[in-house]
């Protein structure tokens, strides 16, 4: 070994473009929800890097933002909140 400890490491190089993919109910405002976490997390994320899929059919909505993520903390803490969230069913 050459002295770095390489079990924080993350297999990331940062800052990259990353997907923030979170997944709720039609009708629980997720896209906003998913939106006003994000962009705190990544404030300088645009609108135009939102995608909304809704399910087949239709009850449940998948959005994903794109966001310049700085570190793994970010990520970590963005994905903690979004978890946290009851509108939020799932966060990948």
């Amino acid at each position: 070994m050459d002295g770095i400890d390489s079990s924080n490491a993350s297999p990331i190089d940062f800052p990259c473009r990353y997907p923030v993919k979170a997944m709720g109910r039609a009708d629980a405002n997720i896209e906003q929800t998913v939106w006003r976490i994000v962009s705190r997390h990544a404030p300088n994320t645009d609108t135009k890097d939102v995608q909304v899929r809704p399910s087949r059919n239709g009850r449940f909505l998948s959005v994903t933002v794109t966001i310049i993520a700085e570190s793994r903390t970010q990520l970590d803490e963005m994905y903690a909140e979004l978890q946290s969230h009851q509108a939020i069913l799932a966060a990948l």
